[in-house]
């Protein structure tokens, strides 16, 4: 799987696999794509970092990813 998630890619993904499943966005199916989660956290909506940075915090644990950020693991703790 290449660094960007194709339409047709992103279509097959099961809900479970975003941070956000709702709005189908910031897919995690592997460790790259954690990485691009937590690089493209501040466009998420204030109201929502809470819970995608937890989501975030998850999937980097499953696919070993160290999560670096301050502000992610910050919001994760709200």
């Amino acid at each position: 799987m290449s660094d960007r998630l194709s339409y047709e890619e992103k279509k097959e993904l099961p809900d479970s696999v975003y941070g956000l499943p709702e709005r189908r966005e910031y897919p995690m199916p592997d460790a790259a794509h954690v990485r691009a989660a937590e690089a493209y956290f501040r466009y998420c909506p204030e109201e929502l970092r809470p819970r995608l940075a937890r989501a975030i915090l998850s999937k980097a644990q499953q696919f070993g990813v160290d999560v670096e950020s301050p502000t992610v693991i910050g919001y994760a703790n709200k």
